[in-house]
C-alpha cells in the first residue's frame, strides 16, 4: 500500500513539473517573474521606417514586456515582439541609430545579435 501511494505522489510532481516546463518553452508562464500584464505597443504619429531586430535570450511574456519597454522608452521608437521568431520590429518616427536601439536591449537584459533596415 505504501509503494502505492509513493507512486501515485510522484506521478502527481511530475505531472505539474512537465506542465509547467511545458508552458515555459511555448513562451507561456511568468519564468521570469511576469504575470498577466502585457505590455502594449506606442503609438506614433508618423513612420518613417522599421527596423526588424533579431535577439537572443527572451523565453516568455515578460521577457517580451521587458524588450517592448526598453523599445518604447526610447523618443519616436514604437516595438512590436514576436518572441517566437526572437525578434523585435521597430517602427520610428525620426531616425534612430541602431547603437540606441542595443543599447536600450541589452540594458533590459537580452543579446542583440542582428540589426536589418
Amino acid at each position: 500500500m505504501s509503494n502505492f501511494l509513493i507512486i501515485v505522489i510522484l506521478v502527481v510532481v511530475i505531472y505539474f513539473a512537465l506542465r509547467s516546463s511545458i508552458k515555459h518553452f511555448h513562451g507561456e508562464g511568468g519564468c521570469c517573474g511576469g504575470g498577466t500584464y502585457k505590455a502594449r505597443r506606442k503609438k506614433l504619429n508618423t513612420i518613417i521606417g522599421k527596423k526588424t531586430i533579431t535577439i537572443e535570450g527572451m523565453s516568455c511574456q515578460h521577457c517580451v514586456n521587458r524588450v517592448m519597454e526598453a523599445i518604447n522608452s526610447i523618443d519616436g521608437a514604437s516595438a512590436l515582439v514576436k518572441l517566437k521568431k526572437g525578434i523585435v520590429i521597430v517602427s520610428v518616427e525620426h531616425p534612430v541609430s541602431n547603437e540606441i536601439l542595443k543599447s536600450a536591449i541589452e540594458k533590459a537584459g537580452y543579446r542583440v545579435t542582428k540589426i536589418k533596415e
